[in-house]
């Protein structure tokens, strides 16, 4: 990489890659699981979609499109598509405040993340369903019989791949291209912007979570955040290594320092107190690490960070990263 994460050869990659996988889902084997909802096989109106959950037939061009998820939220509005009915994450208003107001207008409440109101999803008359099998994989038998219901096996760490079958079910491949190659180039935007990739790669960064009823957790490398800043560059602490399945590495108050590296962002999900932020960040070991030390700590919205999941919010993200890692 001369001056960016990628070279126009590596964005041409990503592009060919993203078509050649789609076409091949799209493929897809002959066995399909949407029977109980296209009755049969693929038409000229529908075509197919791999999903964990095995082939669906779905509509080329969805028009009423209900999603369960943050993840899929994201993904659906980064593509220019304005689902019907969405589930309400747990804030105030419903939705993650990355969104604008005008980007979330008119979307219906059909219930709970985890809980969703199987009669208001299928009073919007939806022609697909977005979802993953981590969060409601217990009740694809009557999603399905609602309307063709796409789900990724997981969230978070894949979601990437996961929007690249976002994009095929919502028939706007070649929408993804474009969003997936604008990402690459805002990477390398942000990596030249802190010195190239060899000073990216010296500079150690950790992100914390203070959450309500839990341990702290010291992020590892396999989630969401942790692939947006491995995709500038930067570089991670050990402590990082020792991660449970590479998600988190969860402490203490009494062992915080362990998180220390040369930049900390921190984010909190739920009350500051009951997650133990307010008891951490007031503590000498808090306090007399280097980052902190340094000035290089800095909070950040969790919403957007951890719960977003989706190139709008990564967008976002990677501004946020530059304005503070060049201060």
């Amino acid at each position: 990489m001369t001056g960016s994460l990628r070279s126009r050869r590596g964005l041409a990659a990503v592009s060919f890659a993203l078509t050649t996988a789609l076409a091949l889902s799209a493929c897809g084997a002959s066995d399909s699981d949407s029977d109980a909802v296209s009755g049969g096989g693929a038409s000229a109106d529908t075509h197919t979609v791999s999903t964990a959950m095995g082939n669906v037939q779905v509509p080329v061009a969805p028009k009423r499109v209900v999603v369960l998820d943050t993840a899929e939220l994201d993904s659906a509005l980064t593509l220019g598509v304005k689902p019907v009915g969405t589930t309400h994450a747990d804030v105030d208003s419903g939705f993650l405040s990355y969104l604008s107001e005008d980007q979330v207008a008119g979307i219906k409440d059909v219930g709970a993340l985890m809980t969703p109101n199987l009669e208001s999803i299928a009073a919007l008359k939806p022609d697909l369903i977005l979802t993953s099998k981590i969060r409601h994989g217990d009740k694809y038998d009557e999603l399905k019989k609602i309307a063709p219901t796409i789900m990724t096996e997981n969230t978070g760490f894949t979601w990437k791949e996961n929007f690249q079958t976002h994009a095929n079910a919502l028939g706007k491949v070649p929408e993804a291209e474009k969003v997936i190659s604008d990402y690459a180039a805002h990477t390398a935007k942000v990596t030249e912007a802190l010195g190239g990739k060899e000073k990216a790669a010296a500079t150690e960064v950790n992100m914390v979570r203070f959450v309500e009823g839990a341990d702290i957790r010291i992020y590892g490398k396999q989630n969401y955040i942790g692939t947006v800043l491995a995709d500038i560059g930067l570089g991670r602490p050990a402590i990082v290594d020792k991660a449970k399945d590479g998600f988190s590495y969860d402490v203490s108050p009494e062992k915080i320092d362990l998180a220390d590296a040369d930049v900390i962002f921190h984010s909190t999900y739920g009350d500051a107190k009951k997650s133990k932020e307010t008891q951490t960040v007031g503590s000498g070991l808090w306090k007399n690490m280097a980052a902190v030390k340094n000035d290089k700590v800095f909070p950040v919205d969790d919403e957007l960070w951890i719960q977003g999941i989706g190139y709008t919010a990564a967008g976002k993200i990677l501004d946020e990263l530059q304005a503070d890692l060049t201060k």
